[in-house]
């Protein structure tokens, strides 16, 4: 069965100098219990192909039913010298939230 991830989840995103920083924050313990298993940093690296050129981390807060990813290598150097329209990864949270995600029934 295929999930939005925005049906279970808001995030927030913005830059750590050449790194981006993602956090999805799961609306209830259900969801986050999906995004847990699911949404893997492995899954969000091949959802940034072409963009995340280095290391995907993924962290976990279970007491505000989040994760966090840090996007190595994604933002060209960082806001005050990247020449990408998204310098500081303002859209990046956005952009995850549209992934669907392939989950047990």
């Amino acid at each position: 069965m295929k999930i939005k991830l925005i049906d279970i989840a808001h995030g927030r995103s913005g830059d750590k100098g050449d790194a981006a920083n993602v956090g999805i924050i799961a609306y209830d313990d259900k969801g986050y219990e999906i995004i847990e298993k699911y949404l893997t940093a492995e899954k969000v690296k091949k959802h940034f192909e072409g963009i995340t050129l280095g290391e995907v981390e993924r962290f976990e807060l279970p007491n505000i039913r989040a994760l966090n990813f840090m996007l190595h290598n994604t933002l060209g150097g960082g806001g005050t010298v990247s020449l990408k329209h998204d310098a500081q990864g303002k859209t990046l949270a956005a952009a995850l939230l549209r992934m669907e995600l392939e989950i047990d029934d």
